[in-house]
């Protein structure tokens, strides 16, 4: 098998909880070496998250977000900390940090600190709303990312209560982007020898998401509102009622909505005037939801999707998780994945979310035990037996 196109990378993840974790295990699923810096006594906080326990300490989340990772854990409060994590950064290709902005910096590890001894470096912070900014102080988690960013204003149905994304969309879309800046850094670093600073954040991932509702706003004056399943850009594209439940379909151009009156037998919508055109169909949203249900509450969601899907109109069912993951295309596209812990036994992972033709992402190793990888870590810098525990006495590894 080819090597992995990121062997050899090293990447020292100085991060909790979910985009900068998710964001290096991403690099390490393609062969980055990633080295996970904890925090002593408890380490990352997704190790005890989640409300309910494994056979050992950590969570099924920290175990779907760290694999391919090893882990050492240091008191960066302490010098002798400070000092390894230095040692490390000497060559280091990447480091992703995301302590509130400035910590790094006052601990003596900021990105003009490690420059200074390693220039190729390529320093990536994450944090809730950017290192500038009158924002920039505060603390961000994808709650307050998505609400401050405008996403939940456009969530959910017209006058109800405020709606967050059923799926952190600020922190796995900071992650990614994140991962795109840090990769695209590190390809300029091996030809300039200067790595750079990476600035990300949660806030300006879940605008860059908007696209549809703030060019909707710069178009016509008006801000957003949440649309439920709807689209804002062409109609009906949204989740139906059938005889038996719910399924989603979208006629989204005027080829396909002349199909689908065809299809459901509702030639009478073609010479409605409300529905001739899309900008019609959009200011009439409500009226033709009313009116194609009148048809679709007749049979049942799954008839409605063989029917539309058999004449080429794009349509599905609403599915549940266990739902997606063992229906046949989760199985075929291997999106649920079991990989050995050494107290877990087999441990579910999610799928890999790209497939590499030649050189597809590993499971390599194990979401690592907290501290697990201290002793190969340090010998790996040259420390032997005694120099370790040194640094042990003054306080490195310990709160």
């Amino acid at each position: 098998m080819n090597p992995l196109p990121l062997q050899g990378v090293k990447v020292l993840d100085v991060c909790q909880v979910m985009a900068g974790p998710y964001a290096c295990m991403l690099l390490g699923d393609l062969g980055a070496d990633v080295i996970k810096v904890e925090p002593p006594g408890g380490g990352d906080q997704t190790r005890g998250s989640m409300g309910f326990k494994m056979k050992g300490p950590d969570s099924m989340g920290f175990l779907n977000m760290n694999r391919n990772k090893r882990s050492i854990a240091l008191n960066l409060k302490s010098k002798a900390g400070r000092d390894v994590l230095v040692q490390l950064a000497r060559d280091a290709d990447i480091l992703i940090e995301n302590y509130r902005p400035g910590a790094m910096k006052r601990l003596g590890l900021g990105y003009d600190d490690l420059k200074a001894i390693n220039p190729k470096l390529v320093y990536t912070s994450i944090s809730g709303f950017g290192q500038t900014g009158p924002w920039a102080d505060r603390p961000g988690f994808d709650l307050m990312a998505q609400a401050m960013s405008g996403v939940m204003s456009v969530t959910g149905y017209p006058g109800g209560p405020p709606v967050k994304a059923g799926v952190p969309v600020a922190d796995i879309g900071c992650a990614l982007f994140a991962v795109y800046a840090t990769l695209a850094a590190y390809i300029g670093a091996k030809g300039s020898g200067q790595g750079q600073y990476v600035d990300a954040s949660l806030f300006d991932s879940a605008i860059a998401f908007s696209i549809w509702d703030t060019c909707d706003w710069w178009g016509t004056g008006k801000p957003p509102q949440p649309l439920g399943t709807s689209n804002k850009m062409t109609a009906p594209y949204q989740a139906m009622r059938s005889s038996d439940g719910y399924f989603v379909m979208g006629a989204n151009n005027q080829k396909l909505w002349q199909l689908l009156c065809n299809v459901i037998g509702r030639l009478d919508l073609l010479a409605d005037e409300r529905f001739t055109t899309i900008s019609l169909r959009l200011q009439h949203r409500a009226e033709l939801e009313v009116e194609l249900e009148k048809t679709f509450a007749l049979q049942p969601k799954d008839y409605w999707v063989d029917t539309l899907l058999a004449a080429g109109i794009p349509a599905g069912p609403i599915l549940t998780y266990p739902e997606a993951f063992e229906s046949e295309h989760g199985k075929a596209r291997q999106m649920r994945m079991e990989i050995d812990h050494p107290i877990e036994g087999k441990v579910p992972n999610i799928g890999f979310p790209v497939k590499l033709g030649g050189t597809p992402a590993q499971v390599r190793r194990h979401p690592p035990l907290l501290g697990e990888h201290r002793a190969e870590i340090l010998s790996q810098l040259g420390l032997n037996a005694a120099q370790q525990a040194e640094l042990e006495q003054q306080g490195a590894f310990a709160v």
